[in-house]
């Protein structure tokens, strides 16, 4: 392994990173008028995909603990957005499902999402994002 200059620390820098993006996720929300944040966000994409799913499911897709997912459902559901729905064959499991709301909410907040992403991305090749990936997929598998 190369040496890893004082100043580019890559643990540093990939959480500058991610609060970076974090922030202009934020404040692209906050300036169309949508009021959740990146958290949230990345629970609903996951009912966009797949609607009416278990609470387990979605910590599972979203690399979330049981108490933080339960917070960001709280959230949403005060918002509006989903409901909780025992299951019928198994009451201590919440089914999650989106409202009307939470589906309306879908093209607004994929148009911001994809604006940011590709002004995230402006400049940085196929290649390089492919390599990016892989390493990036390496790091995590290491870290299990």
């Amino acid at each position: 392994m190369s040496q890893i200059h004082n100043d580019e620390l890559f643990d540093i820098l990939v959480g500058k990173i991610s609060a970076a993006i974090n922030r202009t996720f934020l404040r692209s929300f906050v300036a169309e008028g949508i009021d959740i944040s990146t958290e949230q966000w990345s629970v609903m994409a996951c009912l966009w995909k797949e609607d009416k799913v278990t609470q387990q499911k979605l910590c599972e897709l979203t690399a979330k603990d049981k108490p933080s997912m339960t917070r960001l459902i709280d959230k949403l559901e005060k918002s509006r957005l989903v409901t909780r729905v025992s299951d019928p064959t198994d009451r201590r499991t919440n089914i999650i499902h989106l409202t009307s709301a939470g589906v309306a909410l879908q093209a607004k907040a994929t148009e911001i999402v994809m604006r940011v992403a590709n002004r995230t991305l402006n400049g940085i090749s196929e290649e390089e994002l492919n390599t990016s990936r892989t390493v990036l997929k390496k790091i995590m598998a290491n870290l299990k």
